[in-house]
Parts: C-alpha cells; structure tokens; sequence
C-alpha cells in the first residue's frame, strides 16, 4: 500500500496534512472453534493493513473519504450514517465516547490492503487503525486492551456482527516475529515465537462460500455445549470443554448424540493441539508445527464437518506437494488455506495448486503471501 497516495488524497481533500495511522489484519495459524469453548487461538498480524490519515476539524463533524471505493461521507456523532463503512468510524467514535471521553470531529482518508472476505479481518484492522488513531489524536488514554474491546463493541453494536475478541486483539497487540497465544476465557495472552527461518505462509483463497455458514455455525455451538452440560453433571468444574478431558467426554458417550460427541471430541483435540504447536515453535521445530496443522484439517473436514471440497482439494494437494502444514483458516464452509511451505517448494506448490484448482472447479484460487508483522502504531512522516 502505497501511504504516500493516501495522504496526498488528504492534502488535496482538506489543503493540509493530517497524521498516519495503520492497523493490520490477521492469520490465525491453529486453534479453530476453540474461542466460544474457552480455549486459545494462536493468531498473528500481517503484512496487511489498514491506513487512515486523520486531522482534528475543529467542528462536531467527521468528513471521510473511502479511497478503495472512492466514496465520501460527513456525519455526526449523533446520528448513525447510513453508508456501511462509515458505520465502522462512527461506532468506534461512539464507544469511546461511552466510554467517558470526548471526541470531536476530524478530516480522514483510509484505504487498506487486506483482502475482503479472504478471513484476514480487514474490518477489524478498520475499527483499530481509527480506534489507535483518535485515541492517540486526542490522547484519550486508552490502553491497547481497550482499543480492542472498543473495536469489537463496534462490530457488536453497530455492524451488527457477534464478533470474538480475537480478531481486534491480534491487530491491537500484534508483534513481529511472534504469534499471539490467547487464553479466550482469561483473555490473558502471550507472545510466542514466530521465525519460520526456510519456510514462508501463504493463503490460498478458495473464492466460494457455501451458504449454510451461519445455521451450521449455530448447531455446532449447540453440539458443544451440550456436550459440555452432560460432563459437568459428573464433574462440576466442567464450565466449557476447554476445562474437559477425552475420558470425561467417553463417560457421556451413551448420554449424547454421535454428532455431539464427536464435535466435542474435535474441540477438546483443537485445544491440545495448539499447546503442542506452541511447545514446537518454543523449540523452533516448525515440521511439528506442520503436522499439527494437518491434524487440524482432518478434525475440522471429517469431525467438525466444516470443510468443503474445495478446501479439502487444495488441503489435499498441499499434501502431495510436501507442503510442511496445511489446513483450512476460519470459520470453513469456504475461504482460504494457510499454508506452511519450505522455500524451495514454493513456487512449484503454487503454481500445481492455482492451476489444478482452475481445472476442475473454473474458477482461480487467489493468492496471499503474507509476514508476521507489528500491530496498531503512528507512522512517521
């Protein structure tokens, strides 16, 4: 992304400069389904972001320009706009202003490079890069667990999307050279090692989404806390199956369905494996790491059943390629791959996958290279 366009579009908009502002999008390398159980994710902030270049107005109204759409709009910090993205400035204006402090207006231009609808959160690198941006602009005080908080309340209360915290913390607290490990009950976290030293992570972008997302997501949560509900009759400690064991989820088999079972097997398997992906990058060995991410894959298409032949094709041909991890990303039912991949394999991997995919479904896959990288933070001039 290029700021220099982004704030010469400010100059030109407003006749001066404003300051710099970005924020990232995220990757999650392993832990799926894991957030709503209480267990952890792993995610990290890419080299992809948001950019917003913002000056105090001296008025109570906010005037923003769209640059990826090329659309303007001006609103209060009364009344709700009606365009969806402003939506996003609006509401984190709002929350802050619950919060107790005082914004005022502002003169902005955004623009981001965070693909949408590839499951790299470019709305919450939105809500950060404005939430980081005013907070600082107007030296509001906010630590960067709020800011996150902030930004997920927007989607929540504005946007109408029952978000986790997850997405919003990565962009806040995201570091270089480090993966996030996020305890979602606690939400105490920690920084884990990420120099993959021979290897790169690329997306493959499937390009469909089958429709039954969000009612299948539902019925899964259901199936778990179901599960769940059965052990703790047994063991009363039991408050999500982050806190159950196999053998506590085996002494319920006859009391559940076979279908709950077995997604509370998958979930209680997830959460296990992400300590054992942690404890390898702790020690550099990211071949374990790999194989945690194909054991991810499998649990996720043949126990949580939120795969689909797509992603299951793509999965398969990062296996035959020797692709050192591979597994779908997100929530399923289509979106990306991430994928782990020595070097030296790399382009024969991409260009075997992009093509294969193209033949037997008609349509290309897209393609995201992406680095671990900071989080929200000022760009200097």
């Amino acid at each position: 992304m290029e700021v220099k366009t982004i704030r010469e579009k400010f100059k030109s908009l407003y006749g001066s400069d404003g300051a710099t502002y970005t924020s990232p999008g995220r990757i999650n390398l392993i832990g799926e389904h894991t957030d709503y159980n209480g267990g952890f994710v792993l995610p990290g902030a890419i080299d992809k972001a948001m950019y917003c270049v913002i000056k105090p107005n001296g008025s109570d109204r906010i005037r923003a320009y769209a640059m990826d759409l090329s659309e303007t709009d001006e609103f209060g910090l009364d009344d709700i706009p009606v365009k969806q993205w402003s939506k996003y400035i609006f509401g984190v204006c709002n929350e802050m202003i619950k919060r107790g402090k005082k914004v005022e207006g502002f003169d902005c231009v955004f623009a981001g490079d965070v693909p949408l609808g590839a499951g790299m959160s470019s709305s919450a690198a939105l809500e950060s890069c404005f939430g980081f941006a005013i907070n600082d602009m107007y030296g509001l005080g906010f630590d960067r667990f709020e800011l996150a908080l902030t930004g997920q309340a927007t989607e929540h209360n504005y946007v109408g999307v029952k978000c986790g915290i997850m997405d919003q913390f990565a962009s806040c607290f995201g570091k270089e050279g480090s993966l996030i490990r996020l305890d979602c009950r606690s939400l105490e976290y920690e920084y884990v090692p990420f120099d993959p030293a021979g290897y790169r992570l690329v997306l493959l972008n499937t390009c469909v989404a089958h429709e039954l997302a969000s009612s299948a997501y539902n019925k899964r949560r259901e199936s778990c806390e179901n599960a769940a509900s059965h052990i703790r009759k047994y063991h009363p400690e039991v408050e999500l199956l982050r806190d159950a064991t196999l053998d506590m989820l085996k002494e319920v088999a006859n009391e559940v369905s076979a279908e709950d079972y077995i997604r509370a097997e998958f979930v209680i398997e997830e959460i296990q494996r992400l300590q054992d992906a942690c404890k390898a990058l702790e020690q550099g060995d990211y071949e374990t790491v790999g194989k945690k991410m194909y054991e991810t894959h499998i649990g996720l298409s043949r126990k949580y059943e939120v795969s689909c032949e797509e992603l299951d094709f793509l999965n398969n041909i990062a296996r035959e390629c020797g692709v050192t991890g591979s597994r779908v990303m997100g929530g399923g039912f289509g979106g990306c791959t991430i994928n782990l991949v020595k070097d030296g394999l790399y382009d024969g991997f991409i260009k075997r996958a992009t093509e294969a995919y193209e033949q037997k479904f008609k349509i290309k896959p897209k393609v995201y290279g992406v680095v671990i990288r900071d989080g929200a933070r000022k760009l200097q001039e």
